[in-house]
């Protein structure tokens, strides 16, 4: 039988021109709660399996405060990886991307513990080294995420704005990015995820995640897709230098990002 998420998904003109107007997009009902329930699962086991974070949670910096990180489970899990290379989600990508085909930078896990705390306002671009704006992060919940438990917030139309692009997510980003996104006046979109819902966000586009005041954890997986003919960039700070080692191995600066990290990811048909 054929998973629903390697099956295509209907998409109206209007969704991909909000996308490129706002620089992101929530859909419902995107994939099955019983398929949902099979990946998460082994996302949420190989997630706790692999975490080295064993610091109280009083003892931590925000940023590992905010959640749990792992990193490529496509590459411990034959599940996961069918997950990861699912056709449907890199179809909507690249359909509001307005590319051909999308390929894989990176997969990572986020869990967001009970009592975890906030993710500061940040863009994700910030880390990569590419270049060009045609990136896009896809954000699934692995059950419903209330607004107690923190779900995904966005800066509509912020992916528009300068001011802020050069610091990474920490207390400091927290106070100068939601100043500059007010000043500006980009109105921030928070809403509830219904188990299904995912949503879909450029690279530059500012966003922030409240804290888990709930028992229960927030498990979420993310696939950070990239136009397939993306080209290496020359590092801007040292965390996209770091990137480029740890997620694009021997990719030459100017050439496209082809490594065996960053495969091609069939679309659906």
């Amino acid at each position: 039988m054929i998973s629903h998420i390697d099956t295509p998904l209907n998409m109206s003109d209007e969704v991909i021109s909000d996308y490129r107007e706002h620089g992101y997009v929530r859909l419902t009902s995107v994939i099955p709660p019983e398929e949902l329930a099979r990946f998460g699962s082994e996302i949420t086991r190989l997630t706790l399996a692999l975490n080295t974070q064993d610091k109280p949670m009083e003892e931590r910096d925000t940023y590992d405060r905010a959640f749990l990180q792992i990193m490529n489970l496509w590459r411990e899990s034959d599940i996961v990886k069918q997950f990861v290379f699912g056709k449907r989600l890199a179809s909507i990508a690249a359909a509001l991307m307005g590319v051909k085909r999308v390929r894989l930078y990176h997969d990572q896990s986020l869990y967001k513990e009970p009592s975890g705390g906030f993710t500061p306002a940040h863009a994700d671009q910030y880390y990569w080294p590419m270049a060009s704006d045609r990136t896009i992060t896809v954000w699934i919940p692995l059950q419903p995420v209330p607004l107690e438990m923190g779900p995904l917030a966005f800066y509509r139309g912020s992916h528009n704005a300068v001011l802020g692009r050069d610091l990474p997510i920490s207390d400091e980003s927290e106070i100068q990015i939601t100043a500059a996104m007010e000043a500006q006046g980009f109105a921030i979109d928070e809403q509830p995820y219904d188990l299904g819902d995912v949503s879909f966000h450029a690279g530059w586009t500012f966003h922030r995640a409240g804290p888990n005041t709930t028992n229960r954890p927030r498990s979420v997986m993310t696939m950070i897709y990239m136009d397939a003919d993306m080209k290496l960039a020359e590092p801007m700070n040292h965390m996209q230098a770091a990137d480029r080692e740890r997620w694009c191995p021997g990719a030459t600066v100017g050439a496209v990002i082809d490594t065996p990290l960053n495969p091609v990811i069939a679309t659906a048909t």
